[in-house]
């Protein structure tokens, strides 16, 4: 794959997380999280975008909203569970995704707020439609997906160099 080639960037908030006394990096879904979730794979999965690499954070609740996202996918892409992602600032998450291997073509990133909302935003130098608005208005929900394209090799990711070309949120999903 060239350097040159286009790129997407799925970026995915974990789902609704429970608050048992448990540790936050131990935190499971809650029952909203398990349908969202899974409404949201279905959701790229109709879009027809399929990442080739998943990067996904170690906590339980992103661990989980990635196994039920997966399940509604045609194909399960190469997972990589990353301590990094967990409260990763954008900068952060910048440095994850500089490493990803230049022949992924689109990678997800299943991460937690404020990081994945900072991300996106400081990315998008550019936005279709009501996209960049939108997130800046509601936030970065849980289970909600925005989608980023790039141009250029991983590594010369920087902050203003995609297009925000997709955000929807689990109120944007059909019910089951």
């Amino acid at each position: 794959m060239s350097v040159d080639t286009s790129r997407r960037i799925i970026v995915l908030r974990h789902a609704k997380a429970d608050w048992p006394s448990v540790a936050d990096h131990e935190r499971p879904l809650a029952d909203r999280g398990r349908r969202d979730a899974p409404a949201a794979g279905r959701w790229l999965a109709g879009t027809g975008i399929v990442p080739d690499l998943v990067l996904c954070s170690t906590a339980a609740r992103t661990r989980e909203t990635w196994k039920l996202f997966a399940h509604e996918l045609p194909t399960r892409p190469r997972t990589v569970y990353e301590e990094r992602l967990y409260e990763a600032a954008p900068g952060q998450l910048i440095e994850v995704l500089q490493e990803v291997p230049e022949d992924v073509a689109t990678v997800l990133l299943v991460g937690h707020n404020p990081g994945v909302q900072g991300l996106t935003e400081v990315l998008a130098g550019e936005h279709e439609g009501e996209t960049l608005p939108e997130l800046r208005s509601t936030g970065f929900p849980t289970a909600a997906v925005a989608v980023l394209a790039v141009e250029g090799p991983w590594k010369a990711l920087e902050p203003g160099v995609a297009r925000l070309t997709t955000f929807v949120t689990p109120k944007d999903l059909p019910e089951d």
